[in-house]
């Protein structure tokens, strides 16, 4: 056996082991009882030191010391290994067990105080877990920025000035054009009831539309829809609304697009670290343009509204070209996930910046919710109604993903220059989608995007499958275009 062999027999190992924790992770959030929290975060810690002392062996260092690899496959390889090992010596086992212990349960008394509208009793957690991610930051920063370390997490070779300059050039024209949009009469939206039982049924022939294998996945009901696991065991939640059926379809067809991605990585690369999504913002231009390019799409939503009209009937809605209005309808809401288009990135800046204070230590948590409310109100123009509309509605926060919002605009700003390099690929988009056919649209993305899993950095993977430098102008022109166009502006 060869150092390169060794190594990456050990980090199959690893990753097995990493997706494990994955599938407990799962369980905590579909069919876990409620009672087996703390008996749970004992198992989340305990994996988590196991991982944690694997990742950061000594005689890891000594294979990549010795590893050689001829092929860019291999280069790649090694260099992600290299990356992990170097960012996990810098953490104190003790430390990453902590905040495996403490996030696991943060989870549920977040879902608890969520549900009783208590932000009071999740303050507390709260401020463990924040402590914890600022000396997890600091650690990995050792005398940088804080902030820029966790962001790394999400989204190798970024720093939060990146992301903070392209937000700001985003900002004037949202802010713009949901002016413009909210001034116009809005459209009207769908009525009626919807039963819990049809609307799963409809959203797994969704989810195979959109080229989801069930046989290595399946669709449950969460708090907060995700999608987990990476390889032949690819799992999605999505989550129902007896009044509202959008927010089911659309959940379920964004959490396709992270689940497509990783059952569309080269096979090859099963349990390496090339064998996950490269990154969040990449993840998430799947996710957003499988829901809004493609899914929001004039072509797609006439055929989504026969398919609604078989299921349920008459819900309000006269006839194909309403329905499309409807469902990019643009109206005030407080819920970041069910934002519309124009709205849903100055939504993600609002975390953005907060949590930046929060990581710097510039605000502090038992502030969090006034400035929650005051940001929201100056962004909105109108208040929070319950913490449950504000800052309990994710649940990033309590199981310390710090960092990780921000990612969610990059991956629209990446799926806004995807599109346009998909159009002009794909020139009978329209008439396929039409027909409910998304295979040459999610064929091109799994072709020039999803196969390659971790091989190429980030924005490399943009400007590959593109053709362009990642910036938000395709993004912006697409949104102006459409929304125009829908309001007569």
């Amino acid at each position: 056996m060869t150092a390169f062999n060794d190594l990456m027999a050990f980090q199959r190992e690893t990753s097995a082991l990493a997706q494990i924790a994955g599938r407990l992770g799962w369980d905590q959030e579909t069919v876990m009882p409620r009672g087996a929290a703390n008996q749970r975060a004992e198992e989340m810690a305990a994996i988590e030191a196991v991982l944690h002392a694997r990742r950061s062996d000594p005689r890891v260092a000594e294979w990549l010391e010795n590893a050689h690899a001829d092929t860019e496959v291999g280069q790649a390889q090694l260099r992600e290994i290299r990356r992990t090992y170097e960012r996990t010596v810098k953490v104190p086992a003790d430390l990453a067990t902590a905040i495996a212990r403490v996030t696991s349960a943060a989870q549920g008394k977040w879902a608890q105080a969520r549900a009783d509208e208590d932000v009071a009793a999740f303050l507390p957690v709260l401020e463990e877990v924040v402590a914890l991610r600022r000396e997890e930051g600091a650690a990995l920063a050792q005398g940088g920025d804080v902030y820029d370390a966790l962001v790394e997490d999400y989204e190798p070779y970024t720093t939060s000035a990146q992301i903070g300059a392209i937000f700001d050039a985003m900002r004037p024209r949202l802010v713009a054009l949901r002016a413009a949009v909210l001034d116009r009469p809005s459209p009207a939206g769908v009525t009626g009831t919807f039963d819990e039982a049809a609307q799963m049924k409809l959203t797994q022939k969704l989810a195979v539309t959109f080229g989801y294998d069930l046989n290595r996945g399946r669709v449950d009901k969460a708090v907060h829809p995700f999608s987990s696991g990476s390889g032949d065991d690819v799992r999605i939640t999505t989550r129902t609304s007896e009044t509202d059926p959008f927010n089911c379809f659309y959940s379920t067809i964004h959490e396709v697009g992270h689940a497509c991605y990783e059952q569309g990585i080269d096979p090859a690369y099963a349990l390496t670290p090339l064998g996950e999504g490269v990154s969040m913002g990449v993840h998430e231009s799947q996710s957003r343009i499988y829901e809004n390019q493609l899914g929001r799409s004039r072509a797609f939503t006439g055929w989504l509204f026969r398919q609604m009209t078989a299921t349920f009937g008459d819900f309000g809605i006269a006839d194909e070209d309403a329905f499309y209005a409807a469902v990019n309808r643009v109206h005030n809401g407080y819920i970041r996930t069910e934002a519309d288009e124009v709205q849903y990135n100055l939504h993600v800046m609002l975390r953005f910046d907060l949590e930046r204070a929060l990581m710097s230590a510039d605000l502090q948590v038992r502030d969090l919710e006034a400035a929650w409310n005051d940001r929201f109100h100056a962004d909105f123009g109108y208040a929070v109604d319950k913490p449950s509309n504000g800052c309990l509605q994710d649940v990033h926060w309590s199981v310390g993903l710090f960092g990780y919002f921000p990612t969610y605009s990059l991956g629209n700003v990446y799926a806004g220059c995807l599109y346009q390099a998909l159009r002009a690929a794909v020139p009978s988009l329209d008439d396929q989608l039409a027909h409910g056919d998304t295979s040459a649209a999610t064929g091109w993305l799994r072709e020039h995007v999803q196969q390659h899993g971790g091989l190429y950095a980030p924005r490399d993977v943009i400007r590959r499958a593109s053709g362009m430098e990642p910036g938000p102008e395709p993004l912006l022109a697409y949104l102006e275009d459409k929304f125009g166009t829908l309001y007569g502006l």
